[in-house]
Order: structure tokens, then sequence, then C-alpha cells
């Protein structure tokens, strides 16, 4: 195809809430040194997104300023030095930003094959989730089979997606959810669902002998809870603080019981280190999907227009699954 020279996409007009984010046009980006331009089909919508257009969330230097984190799309140009891709291959990919709108660059690196059997609408849901999911659940948190394993915001698409994975590597998985119907789509992933309103999860996880592992995103008040819900030689990885980063804990109890805290962000991550990211999925987490053990959990749609809309979904805390937007349908 030609190059295309300008393309529809969705701006943060000024850090705010949701209707500050209005459509525009751009000229379309180019592909540099080890990357490629993708037209989008979909873009998956993601907290970090509502982050950065609430003016809490920059992104990293060189990066684009639209928001958007991951997307499926079809492979439109190719950069110097790209042998990987040819044009028209059918990509999702994780981005360092720029997902809402109608082209895209990433490094090829980070994109990988739309997996076989899965639609374009799925596949726009994976790579920001996954990447996310595997590097901490297993790259850090050295998640096993047979361990217990919980995580909180069991319904959120980083808590689907968690669910699935790791009762397929044989964890015994435990979650938190705020409803009746949320728990409920929760243990149909697998998970012993906690609803958080009506139940006390640090009870629960020490009456099964403590979580080997936990991953947290909410922070503030949990992070003592958590504290208490681990077994000894536990490990708690964070991946976002909806509640804050700040608490009061008691080191003491961290060296008595020989507790491991630590954490990531993806997005300031190297290109080198979610390449590797990326290879571990093609490896391990692919085959689950193309065989059934991992399906997306879709909430909601919604065409590039409303991304608005999409972004009140999503703060509402009422979704079920992944909020994805339309761009160009697949």
């Amino acid at each position: 195809m030609d190059a295309p020279k300008e393309m529809h996409c969705v701006e943060i007009s000024e850090p705010g809430a949701p209707e500050v984010l209005q459509m525009a046009t751009r000229a379309a980006p180019v592909p540099g040194h080890g990357e490629i331009l993708i037209e989008v089909a979909y873009s998956g919508v993601n907290r970090p997104d509502a982050l950065q257009r609430a003016g809490a969330y920059a992104p990293p230097a060189g990066a684009s300023d639209l928001p958007g984190l991951e997307c499926s799309g079809h492979v439109a140009a190719l950069g110097p030095g790209v042998t990987d891709w040819a044009v028209g291959d059918a990509v999702c990919a994780l981005l360092p930003g720029g997902g809402y709108a109608q082209f895209v660059t990433c490094p090829a690196a980070h994109a990988l094959p739309v997996p076989a059997g899965i639609s374009m609408r799925d596949a726009a849901c994976l790579p920001e989730t996954c990447y996310t999911v595997w590097s901490n659940m297993v790259m850090r948190g050295g998640l096993q089979a047979g361990e217990r394993f919980l995580i909180h915001g069991g319904s959120s698409g980083i808590g689907t997606t968690a669910i699935q994975i790791a009762t397929a590597l044989g964890a015994r998985v435990f979650t938190t959810a705020g409803s009746a119907e949320k728990c409920a789509a929760c243990e149909e992933l697998g998970a012993t669902a906690i609803n958080y309103k009506t139940g006390d999860f640090v009870d629960v996880m020490r009456a099964e002998g403590g979580a080997n592992l936990i991953i947290d995103m909410v922070g503030g008040s949990y992070i003592d809870r958590n504290i208490k819900s681990l077994a000894d030689d536990g490990r708690m990885v964070f991946l976002a603080f909806l509640e804050g980063p700040k608490a009061e804990i008691n080191f003491a109890q961290i060296m008595a019981r020989r507790l491991t805290l630590t954490g990531s962000t993806l997005r300031p991550q190297s290109v080198a280190a979610k390449a590797a990211i990326a290879r571990e999925l093609r490896t391990h987490v692919w085959p689950m999907l193309e065989s059934g053990k991992l399906r997306v959990l879709h909430d909601s749609l919604y065409p590039l227009a409303e991304a608005a809309q999409a972004h009140a979904r999503m703060e509402s805390s009422q979704h079920i699954g992944k909020i994805v937007l339309e761009v160009a349908g697949g």
C-alpha cells in the first residue's frame, strides 16, 4: 500500500475527565529503524490510558502523546532493518503509545502474530494484558504449579487473564471482586472468588495457609492486608495503586517470614526487555490461546470516536473483561 499521509486519531485536548478525548486529524507516523507501521483494526482500552488522560502518567521520551498501549491490525510498512514481518501480516502489538489512531508505529520485536483461531477484536486485547500478567506473575513472581495465587480485581482484563493462565499452569487461584456477578465470572474461569464487600480475603487466605504469590493493583489499605495474607516465603508483586502507593507496614514481619515485595511498570522498560517478554509469550501463552485454555472476556466495544464513553465505562468499574475501540474493524 502507499504510505499514508494523514490519519484520524483521538487526542487528549487537556488533562481531565473522559470528555477531553477528542477526534483529530494528524500526519501518519513513519516507522523508524527496527519499527513497523500498523494499520489499526482495534485498540484495547487500559487503566494507564485513563491515567495518561488525567495527566498522571506521562508517555516515555520519544513515544506518541496519543493514548493506546495495544492494538491489532495489519503491517502497513516496514522500517529499515525489519526482516521478521511482511506488509499485510496480521499482528497484535504492545505499543509505547498512539494506539487510538488509524496508524501506529512500534518496535517490530514487540509485535506478535495473531494466534490461530483468534479474531482481530480478541487479538487487540492481548498485548498489554499478556505482557503485564506473564512478566509479573511468572517472570517476576515465579508462580509454580500447586501454589496458592491471589490476584485482586479478578474481573478486570488483567484479572481474567491472570486467572486463566495461572489455572493452566496448575496453580490454585483466588481473587477478589466487588459483586456477585463479577465473582461468578471469576469462578467460571477457575478461581475461588471473594466478594470484598461481604467477606475478608485475609481470613480466607489465612485459612488456606496463606498465598504464595499475590498480585495487587489496589495498594493503599490493601498493602498491609496483603502482607498478612501471604504464606511464609511468599511473594507480592505490585502492578498499580488505585488506592495510592503509601501505607504504614511493619517491616519486621517481612524479615521474620522471609517475604519478597516487588513490582514493575511495563511502559518505561527497554525495547530489549519487552522483546524478551514477547518471546516468552509466543512460546508459552500463544499455545494456550490456540488450544482454548485462554480466552478473552469482552465487556464492550466502542467506535474510535466514542473513546470518551469507553473511558467512562472503565472508570465506572462496572465492566467485566476488556473494553475495546473499533478503529477499522478486522
